[in-house]
This record gives structure tokens, C-alpha cells and sequence, in this order.
């Protein structure tokens, strides 16, 4: 079986690529909307061809890349039946997801939150925020439940065989796999003998704090990452080029109306050749670390010398979900 774990090292969340040697069939397991480009990419190097995304639970910390890559692939889209979600498939116990010759066993593990599952195959267990690697996911928001989330870890995942590998949704340390037997030996909170008691305990003096992200993920992931309504307009109708990107005339740009954002792809020393007033740099190749932090309903033209590269910053912009990003027709060379 072909196995990557891939990284986003915005939120530390951990991506997995399963994949049947002999067809090519593969799954993607909690992919992230930003990196969406790099995994379309990824399959199209290995030769596979994506059967669904699948998701361990709704994120509360990222937004899901599922629909980028439906878009891109036409892959199923995969979701824990307690969340109740219009995917193409709901999943609960005793389920089975198939990808060439293996089969995912999904294990639902609520407790960090309602919707939680795991997924096993073979000697591999993907636990999503279930399980972390020396420890789990906090269980004070989204129905999480201290009680609940000890018995699912317990029935469902420290039961399994000792040397069953523990692939965790994220890890904070640089850490990327474990064992049942590590975690049962070693898990401070949930192992050495730990009971429930002890366990609700320390989960109740966590004092955490409101994750950054939830505003915008858990919208997002209801909508299974496809982006706001506010795409609709005539914004959506603007022609696209011969690269897929929607582009958007001088004309609008000299008198853009307020609220637009002006972003120029450009390396610093080109702006010598003219610059837009009120457009930020952000070279081309800065855009990915930039982005995930901005507003996914914000209206963006992006900027360039002759719009090949703004292109594909804006198509990268609306594989991350956001609604109102066009090129700007004729680049620098046309404003000149």
C-alpha cells in the first residue's frame, strides 16, 4: 500500500494519503483546504486517482479541502454520520471504505467532539483528535465529553494489538506516529493507569483557550469546505482565461470601489516597471504562507507584469474557498 503523511504547518494538522498499488485507487484523510494545490499535485505525480476525502470529525481549527478537491477530482465526499452533513457519504460502525484491495474500518471516537471517528486498516489506526501522540483533544466544546472520549479511547483504540501504528490529526512537537502500546504505557492523560476520574480531572484544568480558527472553520466545514454564498453575483460571472482564472478589467481596478484589495504577485524589484496605488506585494511565492490568515469573503484582484502570474494566484486563492478573487486582465503591461 502506498502511504504519505503530509503536514500543514499552519494549524500542525497532519493530511493522509492511502493508496492500493495495483489500481491506483486512493483516499485523503483530513485534507486542508490551503494545501489543496499540493495534494491535486501529489496524486498527479504518484498516478492515483482520488476516491473520497474523509474526514475524522469537524474541524474546529482548519477548514476541510474536501470540496476543493471534489472540484478537482471528482472524488466522493466522505463525512462521521453524527455530523449529519450533505456528503456524498455518511459513515458510522461497522462501515467500510474501500480503495483498491483495503478497506478502511471506521471506528466512530467521540469524546473530543460529538462527531469523532477513527478509521484502521491493517496495523495503521488514524485517530483524528481522538488520540494524539502523548496525549488527546480537549473535550470543552462541539458535545466533547471527558467520560465519553475516555471509554471511545479505551474500547476503540488502546484495545487494538500493541504494535497497531497510532497516526494522530496532529501533533504540536514534531512528532508523527506512535503506538497503542507507547500509549498506554506513556499517554499522561490517558495511560499509566490513569482512571476516568483522574482523566475528567485533568481535562476540566486545561484552562485552553478559544481556538483562532473556529469563527471560520466550523462554518466552513459545514458548508464540507465549499466556499460562502457570497460568491454568488455578478462577481461569479466575470469571464475566465485559458488558465481557469476568473479576470477582471483595467477599468474596474482604476475604480475599484472600496473594500477591494489590491494584491501585486510581483518580486519587490519589478514594481520599479509601475505599481497599482494601494496594492500590497506579496510575491507569488509568499502567497500560501500569507493567505490563511485573510478574510475568505474579502473581493481580491490580484497582479502581475502580464497576468500569466496572478492567474495562478487567484486560482490558488479560490482552491483555499475564497469567493471573490479575479486576475487583473492585461497585467502591468496592459495598465502601462
Amino acid at each position: 500500500m502506498i502511504f504519505r503523511q503530509l503536514f500543514d504547518r499552519d494549524t500542525c494538522t497532519y493530511t493522509y494519503l492511502l493508496a492500493d498499488e495495483a489500481t491506483r485507487e486512493a483516499v485523503l484523510i483530513d485534507p486542508v483546504r490551503e494545501l489543496v494545490e499540493r495534494d491535486v499535485g501529489l496524486l498527479g505525480e504518484l498516478g492515483l486517482k482520488l476516491m473520497a476525502t474523509i474526514e475524522t470529525h469537524m474541524h474546529a481549527d482548519h477548514v476541510t479541502g474536501a470540496w476543493g478537491l471534489k472540484q478537482a477530482t471528482g472524488c466522493d465526499i466522505v463525512y462521521p454520520a453524527a455530523s449529519k452533513l450533505d456528503a456524498d457519504r455518511l459513515v458510522g460502525a461497522g462501515d467500510t471504505i474501500a480503495f483498491g484491495q483495503h478497506a478502511l474500518e471506521v471506528r466512530p471516537t467521540p469524546g473530543h467532539t460529538a462527531t469523532c471517528t477513527s478509521y484502521l486498516v491493517d496495523d495503521m489506526v488514524f485517530t483524528g483528535d481522538a488520540l494524539f501522540i502523548r496525549g488527546c483533544g480537549r473535550t470543552d466544546f462541539q458535545g466533547g465529553s471527558a467520560e465519553t472520549l475516555y471509554a471511545s479511547v479505551w474500547e476503540q483504540l488502546l484495545s487494538l494489538p500493541d504494535a497497531t501504528r497510532v497516526f494522530p490529526g496532529h501533533d504540536y512537537k514534531g512528532r508523527t506516529m506512535t503506538t497503542v502500546a507507547e500509549e498506554k504505557a506513556h499517554n499522561p492523560r490517558l495511560g499509566a493507569g490513569k482512571t476516568v476520574e483522574q482523566f475528567a480531572a485533568i481535562m476540566d484544568a486545561l484552562g485552553l483557550p478559544y481556538p483562532r480558527y473556529i469563527d471560520q472553520a466550523l462554518p466552513g466545514n459545514r458548508r464540507l469546505g465549499r466556499p460562502a454564498h457570497s460568491e454568488t453575483g455578478w462577481w461569479s460571472k466575470l469571464p475566465r482565461s485559458e488558465a481557469g482564472a476568473r479576470r477582471i478589467g483595467l477599468d474596474f481596478v482604476k475604480q475599484a470601489p472600496g473594500g477591494v484589495r489590491m494584491i501585486d504577485v510581483r518580486e519587490p524589484h519589478e514594481t520599479a516597471e509601475g505599481h497599482v496605488a494601494g496594492a500590497e506585494l506579496i510575491p507569488l511565492g509568499t502567497l500560501p504562507q500569507q493567505a490563511p490568515g485573510w478574510n475568505r469573503d474579502d473581493a481580491i484582484v490580484t497582479i502581475c507584469r502580464s497576468a500569466g502570474r496572478s492567474d495562478r494566484a487567484a486560482l490558488h486563492l479560490e482552491s483555499m474557498g475564497f469567493t471573490k478573487v479575479a486576475s487583473m486582465s492585461g497585467g502591468m503591461l496592459g495598465w502601462s
